[in-house]
């Protein structure tokens, strides 16, 4: 399979730029897997798509301000730092890894962390870089990780260049759990009403948590789609969670995953159910996770698929190409440029049943 096989031309101008108001009020394409057929509604229509019985499964995950500043001792020069997952701590300081971006940064380095005004706030030790990825292992001195809002910025992807006036934009209104470097993007169209009808019907919501890194910046860059090696991310399935899936599989009720981080938190919790010879579907997950999934999967646990619209080439789009079929997505794609939707984090999304 090859990575080309997932590409598609995109307009520049259909990549949204900032978050439609309210959230709710986005587009969202349905597509009908069994007659291949697309509907276009809007994103306050999902209700009526979902029925009593059926359990949503939302990422609860939190984007934490993840983008920092520091200058080099004693030069001064200049170095961005992002944030992507937390290590542990070390004699009273904070391990993280972390891309950088600044010119001859090396291990052993010491830089000083400053605010956008350029106030030294804290101390950064480089320690080591991953010769596989690209990133660094870096140490945080004199900042924990709760004054990181005082220092840090919350990060947007790189295609995104107009700056959030409401940094609360980039974060669901469920979001509880810190960690991520990025948000799960399909949950950012759903409104505390939308929760609150869909509970009233019937539907049960239940959280997961996958904490967001590495993968959600760096592009397939093998053309051989299994020469790609996913980069580790922390999941979480609860054992309520869990539970709740389980009664639903046997009752033949459906999983609604919001998100592609949803599918894979609950396949690996699936895989790992199998593995460990479970008498269920899924049991409760906490650990890393590398799962990628392509066309050919079998899916174990997920129904009902609510997504955004994603890069090209990229291994979101691979998922769900495996999960509703490649001609039948990039046929959907063809349509949402032709129809004028809105690309990526900020824009439309899409409900695959």
């Amino acid at each position: 399979m090859k990575t080309s096989e997932f590409d598609y031309e995109l307009p520049a101008e259909l990549i949204a730029q900032e978050p439609i108001e309210p959230r709710d009020a986005s587009r969202m394409m349905v597509l009908h897997r069994g007659s291949q057929a697309i509907e276009h509604r809007t994103f306050r229509d999902l209700p009526r798509y979902l029925q009593s019985g059926d359990v949503v499964i939302v990422n609860r995950s939190r984007v934490i301000p993840a983008r920092l500043l520091a200058q080099k001792v004693p030069s001064g020069g200049r170095v961005e730092l992002l944030l992507l997952r937390h290590l542990g701590d070390h004699l009273g300081c904070h391990e993280w890894e972390a891309l950088a971006r600044g010119r001859r940064i090396r291990p052993g380095m010491n830089l000083q962390l400053v605010t956008a005004e350029g106030q030294v706030v804290g101390e950064v030790q480089v320690l080591k870089q991953d010769p596989e990825t690209g990133t660094w292992q870096i140490r945080l001195a004199g900042v924990r990780e709760e004054d990181l809002a005082a220092v840090g910025q919350v990060p947007l992807p790189p295609y995104i260049r107009k700056p959030l006036k409401d940094p609360e934009r980039y974060q669901t209104v469920y979001a509880s759990v810190p960690g991520s470097a990025a948000a799960p993007t399909a949950g950012l169209h759903i409104t505390p009403e939308i929760l609150r009808a869909l509970q009233d019907q019937g539907v049960e919501v239940w959280p997961v948590t996958l904490h967001i890194g590495l993968d959600t910046f760096r592009p397939v860059r093998t053309e051989d789609v299994s020469q790609h090696v996913m980069h580790a991310e922390w999941c979480e399935l609860p054992e309520e969670t869990a539970d709740a899936i389980n009664r639903a599989k046997v009752q033949g009720r459906r999983v609604v995953a919001v998100g592609t981080t949803v599918v894979r938190t609950l396949e690996t919790a699936a895989q790992e159910a199998a593995r460990t010879g479970a008498n269920t579907v899924v049991g409760p997950f906490a650990g890393e996770t590398r799962l990628f999934i392509t066309p050919g999967y079998a899916f174990r646990v997920v129904d009902v698929l609510l997504t955004n619209f994603h890069l090209p080439r990229s291994t979101l789009l691979m998922l769900v190409c495996a999960f509703a079929g490649r001609d039948f997505v990039l046929r959907a794609y063809r349509e949402a440029i032709s129809q004028r939707y809105r690309f990526y984090s900020f824009g439309d999304c899409m409900l695959i049943l």
